[in-house]
């Protein structure tokens, strides 16, 4: 059995800044983050009304005295301590996530961060220069591209087993914005998604493209380096994005199609990567995301499985049951923050730090780019934009 191992270190101590009890993508960093003992959530901010704060803090197993009720005093109050926190990990709405995570870095703090990273590419830059004058990791959770066969579709077209890639097609499909839920009563989650300054640039791909960009450009491991848009909305009357259609134009030459929308009926979260190169394509799907699929020219199609032997090593240790046992989006989580606290121990000894497998900051800054191209190129009507 390929099992994930754990950890040998002591867990470090993690700060949550949003995601209280009742919110899902906060139990889903929660669980990730302790799954394999890497780290202990210690304090948060889980409201702005202290006995909310509290009570939140305590419905998450963290002191209810640790329950802050803004992120400027938790930084103080926890830089006083001798156990305080020494990362933390941000799951707010869009607009805050640069000052929250500046302040982090600025503390002398690890900072994992939700996406996007940022509302604009300057604010994605000077996290990164933030991030590089304090020596301090920034993982950015994209948990799609770690997932064991993404990481291994990674790694056959980076030892050419594809041959050069020539044309990459990724796509995102959901139906969250499928009804006019803004003309209705909408919840405090869902009121802010709708106000362009606090969403971002496009809701869509704050949301979910960005993954879809990530993925697409980690697998394949070419930078997009121009694009032609169309940025909009399926939905009549609606003010913000729920779709982005692009074509790429890639480092080396390779081209490519970009699809997301929300706003697609009866979809289930479809996500579909598939990279074409010289010799054979790869095929990946997350409906089916144990399995990925490689056709080589002249060869007899394959199916490599999750857990099959003779993965690599480091593929093989993202994985936590045998093959056939169902995993998904919570252990790929899981392997983001085990990377992240095996890069912050790694440092802590002395090692500077090298090369990672996580998104990093400087993921989040092509992210930025690359939505900021799509929005010129569509006020342009189409036309070819640099990123």
């Amino acid at each position: 059995m390929n099992n994930a191992t754990k950890t040998s270190h002591r867990p470090l101590r993690l700060a949550v800044i949003g995601g209280g009890p009742s919110s899902w993508i906060g139990g889903q960093h929660r669980r990730a983050a302790q799954l394999d003992g890497c780290w202990q959530v210690v304090a948060g901010v889980f409201s702005s009304h202290p006995e909310r704060a509290a009570s939140a803090a305590q419905a998450v197993g963290v002191d209810p005295a640790r329950g802050y009720v803004d992120v400027a005093t938790m930084l103080a109050v926890e830089a006083q301590r001798t156990d305080g926190i020494e990362a933390v990990t941000i799951m707010t709405p869009n607009d805050t996530h640069y000052s929250f995570a500046a302040a982090a870095l600025d503390a002398g703090l690890d900072v994992i961060g939700d996406k996007p990273v940022s509302t604009t590419a300057a604010e994605a830059r000077d996290l990164a220069a933030r991030a590089r004058a304090k020596g301090r990791v920034f993982c950015v959770t994209h948990g799609y591209s770690a997932y064991p066969m993404t990481r291994h579709a990674k790694q056959l077209v980076a030892d050419g087993v594809i041959g050069p890639v020539r044309f990459v097609q990724v796509e995102y499909i959901q139906s969250g914005l499928a009804k006019p839920i803004e003309q209705g009563t909408m919840t405090d989650s869902q009121r802010w998604k709708f106000d362009a300054d606090r969403s971002g640039l496009a809701l869509v791909f704050s949301a979910i493209g960005c993954h879809a960009q990530h993925l697409a450009c980690n697998v394949a491991g070419l930078a997009i380096e121009a694009v032609s848009a169309d940025v909009g909305a399926l939905m009549p009357g609606r003010s913000v994005t729920d779709t982005v259609l692009a074509n790429l134009r890639f480092a080396g030459g390779a081209r490519g199609q970009y699809t997301i929308t929300q706003a697609a009926a009866g979809s289930e979260n479809d996500i579909r990567l598939r990279v074409y190169g010289e010799r054979g394509h790869l095929d990946w799907s997350h409906r089916q995301s144990a399995y990925l699929h490689l056709n080589i020219e002249g060869e007899p199609a394959r199916t490599v499985g999750r857990g099959d032997p003779g993965l690599p090593a480091d593929i093989a240790r993202l994985s936590r049951t045998p093959r056939g046992h169902p995993e998904g989006l919570l252990e790929a989580f899981a392997n983001l923050y085990r990377e992240a606290a095996e890069a912050i121990h790694a440092r802590n000894a002395g090692a500077p730090l090298a090369q990672v497998s996580f998104p990093t900051i400087d993921d989040g800054v092509e992210s930025m780019r690359f939505i900021e191209a799509c929005i010129a190129s569509h006020a342009a009507g189409g036309r070819w934009i640099g990123t």
